[in-house]
């Protein structure tokens, strides 16, 4: 699927309006709000756009933020020092259009949001998200996300154990 889109900051030059993931929240977003977000420094958005089409076929947005050094599991915890919150980046948002699902397109936009934030030159140890539905968490916890603790839906992966699965992934 990597060679049918490539993955690149959303910009005035993306044309937004057809997006559909079947997400209207995340439709909405994607259209209405993320550009604001940007100019405010609120988040950073990527878009994957299909070669042929140049349409945006998925997104993902990043952020910063922190996780509770308690909220952790004690085999994280115990790899840690004790400062009471660890920084952390949020993947705030992540849709993929209804023409390109089912086709591994989420899987390769979470792993590319997993490289840029491993590839930031500032400490951040690990990656949480806010899954939408019972749906959205088992595609996280299948990409190693667990949840945090007295959460419903909020999980998190350090980025360490992110980048040995996604170079286990490349080795095979």
């Amino acid at each position: 699927m990597a060679a049918q889109f490539r993955i690149e900051p959303l910009s005035s030059a993306h044309d937004r309006s057809p997006f559909v993931s079947g997400s209207t929240p995340l439709d909405r977003y994607l259209r209405e709000q993320a550009s604001q977000d940007i100019k405010r420094r609120i988040a950073t958005c990527f878009v994957a756009v299909a070669v042929e089409t140049q349409d945006i076929v998925g997104f993902y947005t990043l952020t910063a933020t922190s996780v509770a050094l308690d909220a952790l599991s004690p085999e994280l915890v115990r790899k840690l020092p004790r400062y009471p919150i660890v920084p952390a980046a949020l993947l705030g948002r992540l849709a993929v259009a209804v023409s390109a699902q089912g086709r591994g397109l989420g899987a390769a936009l979470l792993a590319d949001a997993l490289l840029r934030v491993a590839r930031v030159e500032m400490g951040v140890y690990a990656m949480l998200v806010d899954a939408k539905d019972d749906a959205a968490q088992r595609f996280y916890e299948k990409h190693g996300f667990t949840l945090l603790a007295g959460e419903a839906r909020r999980l998190v992966l350090p980025i360490a154990t992110a980048l040995r699965a996604l170079e286990g992934n490349a080795a095979k």
